[in-house]
């Protein structure tokens, strides 16, 4: 009987978007953070915007690689 092994390539590609959303994770507040503290800078809407976005984006970035994760581990070979 042949046992399903982890799909190493899904793995990898996972593993990266884990790690994008590693740095977004610690660049979007960061950004905010500076535009919170400067309110009467003339940037702080954009860098408001700009650090909102990349929290979404850690988001997404974060349930896009567990789920790849997830199918390299569990989803069966072909």
């Amino acid at each position: 009987m042949e046992t399903d092994k982890t799909n190493k390539e899904i793995l990898v590609k996972g593993l990266k978007k884990m790690g994008i959303s590693l740095a977004c994770m610690l660049l979007g507040p960061t950004f905010l953070h500076i535009a919170l503290t400067n309110r009467e800078k003339p940037l702080f809407i954009p860098i408001l915007i700009f650090g909102i976005i990349i929290c979404f984006l850690a988001m997404f970035f974060a349930f896009k690689g567990l789920m790849t994760i997830m199918d390299s581990i569990f989803k069966p070979k072909k």
